[in-house]
């Protein structure tokens, strides 16, 4: 189980960081855009740190508050979430 989640957050924080990347070259080339609302629902999946820094790295969203506000949210909220869960699993897990 620990394997499968593990490949699974690399291969969406891949995703994730593709699509910032793509995204950014289509909005230079004024290409077919890829809709905020999908960026958030790759974030919420366990995306959210490659969009994180994928915004960071390519310069791209920083100027919109719901990005620079909406994905760190994300992610702290993935982390405690993560946090908690671990600790319930194995009570002598320490951060």
């Amino acid at each position: 189980m620990e394997k499968f989640l593990i490949s699974y957050l690399l291969f969406i924080n891949l995703l994730s960081s593709v699509s910032i990347f793509h995204d950014k070259r289509a909005a230079k080339l004024n290409k077919q855009r890829i809709r905020e609302r999908t960026l958030f629902i790759l974030a919420i999946l366990g995306g959210s740190p490659g969009i994180f820094f994928s915004m960071l790295i390519f310069h791209h969203k920083t100027r919109k508050l719901k990005f620079m506000i909406g994905i760190p949210f994300i992610l702290i909220l993935q982390l405690i979430t993560g946090f908690l869960i671990e600790r319930n699993i194995n009570p002598s897990f320490t951060f």
